[in-house]
């Protein structure tokens, strides 16, 4: 029986490696996640079995209840939780990964640190697993303050006992000395704890100083550098499951751990390239939150569903701009819905323009157009779309407002250098928001202004329902 648990390992690793190559396209990402699942179920039993053998005796109801509670915490969670709440959700998440893989690791420790004469897994040393630890527990725990806190930043804040706490954004300059003053005391224990690798005092210190880093990390960090904070979040994750994996002598956990933390990473940097940022500028430089918003000066008067009807009547060509008004108002199907009547009615060519950024996470666009049964071929990446602007009739951009400003263009203000979707280039411009207010990013946006623009006012669900029903009347 022994044999076959690493042909478990190697199973699960290999369903971990394709369903993360499926995830690479909108088409086939559900079947990739369906991969990992399937991955992670072989994993485990795998694991289980593997204990059984070693050990002979196991606590199968602790296991048992481990795997039923968690199920029906995870069923609950997809069930309920809304798409403009996924998110928040991932960060969670992620922050619930690190914290498994700290808590895996401290335990593990624990038990040599009170046994040192206990056998380690072969070919390590205690100093190693020391070392293992406190990279698992600094990365981990630090996973976890920071996740929490990108959660509730993306809530917008807290709820306790029926009053309101808004999420703080707060960054002075001399906190970034103090990050990294914190960092190097961590490995300063680390190094202090090869030493000694049976004072449990380094440990806590690392573990207190971890969460410490994770708050003060993401506390001045702005709503528009989300989708890159949680990616990184997910990266570190991952790697905070890989030492583990180093401790506990699983292979599994350091392939899948291994992962996790370089797509993350690679997924970061590409974040990073289309916000034309630097990691270290999103980490030690807050954009868009400082609170500072510019004042707007100017008014646009607003045009109403019908007038809007009769630009689209005859045009050849619409491209769909969505943005995160489209998730907060949960307009996907009314979005899709304006879609097919164009195509049914007036012949024209649609397309939906992504901007990688848009939305509160990585792909949160695709997914909500995903779930409202847009063909995938139609979802275009930003750098393809923008040359068809120039020849596109109506661009309708539906609650975004960073992701299509043009004064990102003006190598001035947060937005400087920014890529961004090039709508204003369209002969018409059709904007369904609330109101003229700016985006996280605080820059007013001239496009609003411009004579080819036309403002709809109102809550997106709202307006496109009411711009569905003008367009079925002509």
């Amino acid at each position: 029986m022994e044999e076959w648990i690493p042909l478990g390992y190697l199973l699960s690793a290999a369903l971990f490696i394709f369903g993360l190559k499926k995830l690479g396209h909108p088409r086939t990402a559900p079947r990739g996640n369906q991969y990992g699942a399937m991955g992670m179920l072989v994993a485990v039993i795998t694991t289980v079995v593997d204990m059984q053998l070693a050990s002979g005796t196991m606590n199968w109801e602790l296991i048992i209840a481990g795997l039923v509670i968690g199920s029906i915490i995870g069923a609950i969670m997809a069930i309920k939780v809304e798409m403009t709440g996924m998110p928040e959700l991932v960060a969670l998440f992620n922050g619930f990964g690190g914290a498994a893989s700290a808590l895996v690791a401290l335990s593990e420790t624990w038990k040599y640190i009170e046994d040192p004469t206990l056998a380690l897994p072969t070919g390590l040393t205690l100093q190693v697993v020391v070392v293992a630890a406190g990279l698992s527990a600094l990365v981990g725990w630090m996973t976890l303050t920071g996740s929490l806190l990108a959660m509730f930043k993306l809530k917008g804040g807290v709820e306790i006992f029926g009053k309101w706490f808004k999420t703080p954004t707060w960054g002075p300059t001399w906190l970034n000395p103090v990050k990294v003053l914190l960092t190097l005391s961590v490995f300063a224990l680390i190094v202090m704890s090869i030493d000694d690798p049976t004072n449990e005092t380094y440990l806590w210190a690392i573990i207190g100083i971890s969460c410490l880093l994770g708050i003060i990390l993401v506390l001045p960090i702005g709503g528009a550098d989300m989708p890159v904070v949680v990616s990184l979040l997910n990266s570190l994750s991952g790697i905070a499951a890989a030492f583990t994996g180093f401790i506990i002598n699983n292979p599994v956990l350091i392939v899948a751990g291994s992962l996790v933390g370089a797509s993350g990473l690679i997924l970061t940097f590409i974040m990073c390239k289309a916000m034309n940022r630097t990691l270290p500028d999103v980490l030690f430089k807050s954009f868009g939150g400082s609170g500072e918003k510019a004042e707007l000066t100017r008014t646009k008067v607003g045009s109403d569903a019908d007038e809007v009807a009769m630009m689209v009547d005859g045009a050849q060509k619409v491209i769909i701009v969505p943005g995160y008004g489209m998730a907060v108002s949960q307009c996907q199907h009314q979005v899709k819905e304006f879609g097919d009547l164009l195509e049914e009615k007036f012949g024209t060519e649609v397309k939906y323009a992504i901007h990688p950024v848009a939305g509160r996470m990585p792909g949160h666009m695709n997914v909500l157009l995903a779930e409202a049964n847009v063909p995938y071929e139609k979802l275009i990446e930003m750098d393809e779309i923008n040359p068809e602007f120039p020849e596109c009739d109506v661009a309708v951009v539906i609650g975004a407002n960073d992701t299509c400003n043009p004064a990102a263009r003006s190598g001035e203000g947060p937005l400087a250098g920014m890529p961004i979707i090039d709508a204003d280039q369209a002969r018409t411009v059709v904007i369904i928001k609330r109101s003229l207010s700016v985006g996280y990013a605080g820059v007013d946006n001239d496009l609003f202004y411009e004579d080819k623009t036309m403002m709809l006012f109102g809550d997106g669900k709202a307006m496109m329902t009411g711009l569905n029903n003008a367009i079925k009347e002509i």
